[in-house]
């Protein structure tokens, strides 16, 4: 079976401002991010460093669609192969958007699913600080990590 996930969350603003706080990396590491290296466009590479994981992520940007859909890859937490993640703005309504997020591309084999389980842990919190965020201005991640 092959290793998959789906998180989502509504978020209380319209799609281009959602959008924005994640393609943004100034306002990514607001909420998310320790720093990101550049903003989210087709065919770049950028750097993620985070606050609980040592060094710079490479993350490949394989897609953007502006207010619909970012694609990205990066290196499976054991190494040696890459994830691909799709995030998915969806509008409910002029106010509110349905920010949906799906990775996959684990080996199916204890580390894999071990892998996945904590980045579906890991992108559910990115929403919940995205919706903190943009809705309130705050960055929940701020005193919550090592």
């Amino acid at each position: 079976m092959p290793l998959k996930f789906q998180v989502q969350l509504k978020i209380r603003k319209p799609v281009p401002e959602v959008f924005d706080a994640v393609a943004n990396p100034e306002k990514l590491s607001g909420y998310f991010t320790r720093s990101a290296s550049g903003p989210l466009v087709t065919g770049v590479t950028v750097k993620w460093s985070f606050p609980e994981f040592p060094g710079e992520h490479d993350v490949q940007v394989i897609e953007v669609v502006k207010n619909e859909r970012i694609v990205l890859e990066w290196e499976a937490t054991e190494g040696g192969y890459l994830t691909r993640t799709e995030m998915l703005f969806k509008a409910i309504d002029a106010q509110n958007t349905m920010v949906q997020i799906t990775e996959s591309g684990w080996r199916d084999n204890p580390q894999g699913l071990e892998s996945s389980y904590g980045n579906c842990s890991g992108w559910t919190h990115m929403l919940c600080c995205l919706k903190g965020y943009v809705e309130y201005g705050i960055n929940l991640r701020e005193g919550g990590s090592f």
